[in-house]
């Protein structure tokens, strides 16, 4: 077992950490570190692994709380852009690849910070607007989590309610992700660590969801996350 290994046990941990408590912000916080331990394009795959299994984790708590006919239009739009998506990815090269991946998280960060209000993020329209950025910026550099956060922002959805339907949508959007680019190719050793971490991370997040407001886990999601988008755009710009 490698150090390298080591690391990506403990990236995905404190990505699921994060996720179990806000509901999103596994790929922002893990994104670009994956990217840079394994590889833009194996970073992806393995963010989408381990954010489908830690939201299904969450949602089995939380399932009764999810509003079904407001999250198809959300799920169905993404199904739609998911392949474009991955066909970017594969054929963009790995130093493009870490560029766009360390602008598309900074951008989200700012844009989620500023708390961004857009007429054209309400109602129907908005939800397929969405969900059809949502799943083309999942499948592509693994941070669908923000355009589904603007949509909830302009909805005015309570954290309480936006929780179970992040994670409802996370498992399908990661699942549509996974089918259209396959699974990453990591040793026995690699999805051992990412298991034990999505596992751990499930607990800690849970521990730490009664002692952390709703503002500090904010803050610690977009630290985190401008933290390694800056690491990564450094990487890809300078080679």
């Amino acid at each position: 077992m490698t150090a390298a290994e080591l690391l990506l046990g403990t990236v995905v941990l404190v990505g699921a950490s994060v996720q179990r408590v806000t509901g999103i912000g596994f790929a922002l916080v893990t994104a670009p570190a994956l990217a840079l331990l394994v590889g833009p394009g194996q970073g992806v795959l393995v963010s989408n692994c381990a954010a489908g299994a830690i939201s299904a984790v969450g949602l089995c708590g939380g399932w009764r709380r999810v509003r079904v006919s407001a999250m198809v239009p959300l799920v169905l739009a993404a199904a739609c852009t998911v392949p474009a998506g991955a066909w970017v990815a594969d054929r963009l090269p790995e130093r493009v690849l870490l560029t766009a991946i360390g602008l598309t998280v900074t951008a989200a960060v700012l844009l989620v910070i500023g708390g961004v209000r857009v007429a054209a993020l309400r109602g129907r329209a908005g939800a397929v607007v969405a969900g059809a950025a949502s799943g083309f910026l999942n499948s592509s550099a693994g941070v669908g989590g923000p355009a589904l956060s603007l949509y909830a922002v302009n909805a005015r959805w309570p954290v309480r309610e936006f929780v179970p339907n992040a994670q409802f949508y996370g498992v399908l959007v990661n699942l549509f992700s996974i089918a259209a680019k396959g699974l990453p190719a990591l040793a026995a050793p690699g999805w051992l660590l990412v298991a034990s971490g999505v596992a751990g991370g499930a607990v800690l997040g849970r521990l730490l969801g009664d002692r952390l407001s709703e503002r500090q886990a904010r803050r610690l999601v977009l630290g985190l996350a401008l933290l390694g988008a800056l690491a990564t755009l450094a990487k890809g710009v300078l080679g």
